[in-house]
């Protein structure tokens, strides 16, 4: 039973196949194996890649048993149109182009198998990426809120350095009436005079104005910190939006760049190991020697393409003979003189219903 269903994956014609030795039909029940576990390596590599982008089990398991099913097919057709010759060459001319879609096949199957393989590393690899996205995404995010904030920062800075100015100049008229009272500065006289309360009033109005810009700019202070916390908040939000895009940067494409990150030799590797499963049926049925079932085969197509050849020459011979026929019975016609007098007549009785017809059709338009 299973050496049947091998067979059948094979290609080869299982009718032919019967009479041959049990040798030559374990060799093609061999080919049918590797055929048939082909498309079931595919079926896995598909299921798992195409999970990586639907995310779904039913899904990925649905559409990996057609992809399967279409590389069953497509290595089938590959292994059964070859055709055993008596010349190497020509047997590998006929069997390069199959070589070419081999080869493309292992590419495909193997990638999502590697993937599967080296997941671990793949994880490792786009942790890496994502830290790297996070930091340039914050930067990018930054350079938007920056110049607000900064803004907001210098005008705070600017408050403070005007009260820090008006304190710088309060204590200076301090420092002056004090002098003035203890006859250091000024008129060099000791006590309170008429030039010591001038100056303690200059001292006292700019410590007013000084107490009343203090209040002023330490609400417009509290505003800016306040506009600088939103600003904060802003920011922090549209981080956070954009933080589940970084995190799902895992899809296939993704995984597929982060493993040509990897070393190349393991990858590589595997990569034979598939084309050689791939190409193995081919590769067998080209260095195995003209077996009972090729010889078999031929004598089969032989006999149809002779068959086929005798027809087509039969069907010529006849169309030659019918038309020399033909010619001859269409000759000898043209020389009756009663088909010619037959013939005659017919004409003129058209010429007079045509004459007719124009005649009252002339005369219905009058």
């Amino acid at each position: 039973m299973i050496k049947r269903f091998f067979i059948l994956c094979s290609g080869a014609d299982s009718t032919i196949l019967e009479t041959c030795s049990s040798g030559e039909q374990n060799k093609y029940a061999g080919i049918g194996a590797t055929v048939f576990f082909t498309a079931v390596m595919a079926f896995i590599a598909s299921s798992y890649a195409l999970y990586t982008v639907f995310d779904s089990v039913y899904a990925a398991v649905f559409f990996g048993l057609i992809w399967g099913l279409l590389i069953f097919n497509l290595d089938r057709f590959i292994v059964s149109t070859i055709k055993k010759r008596d010349h190497f060459k020509s047997e590998l001319l006929q069997a390069t182009p199959r070589l070419i879609l081999a080869i493309i096949i292992a590419i495909v199957i193997a990638k999502p198998l590697e993937m599967k393989i080296f997941e671990k590393e793949i994880n490792q690899v786009l942790l890496e990426q994502k830290n790297e996205l996070t930091l340039a995404n914050k930067e990018q995010i930054a350079l938007q809120y920056n110049p607000k904030k900064e803004n907001l920062q210098q005008s705070i800075q600017n408050l403070k350095e005007e009260i820090t100015t008006k304190e710088t100049e309060t204590n200076a008229l301090y420092d002056t009436f004090i002098a003035e009272a203890e006859g250091r500065e000024g008129t060099k006289l000791l006590g309170k005079g008429p030039v010591y309360k001038e100056k303690r009033e200059k001292h006292d109005v700019a410590l007013q104005e000084l107490q009343a810009l203090k209040e002023n700019n330490t609400k417009k202070i509290a505003g800016l910190e306040a506009e600088i916390t939103t600003v904060d908040a802003e920011y922090t939000n549209s981080v956070a939006d954009s933080q589940p895009i970084i995190d799902g940067f895992d899809g296939l494409m993704a995984r597929i760049t982060a493993l040509n990150e990897l070393p190349w030799l393991p990858s590589f590797f595997i990569f034979l190991l598939f084309l050689a499963i791939e190409t193995s049926p081919i590769i067998a049925k080209l260095l195995s020697p003209k077996g009972t079932y090729d010889y078999k085969l031929e004598e089969e197509e032989s006999v149809v393409k002779t068959w086929v050849a005798q027809k087509v020459a039969q069907r010529k011979n006849v169309y030659d003979t019918d038309v020399i026929l033909n010619k001859k019975i269409y000759n000898d016609i043209a020389e009756e003189e009663a088909i010619y007098a037959y013939k005659k007549q017919q004409a003129e009785k058209l010429l007079k219903q045509q004459a007719d017809a124009f005649y009252a059709v002339q005369t219905k338009n009058l």
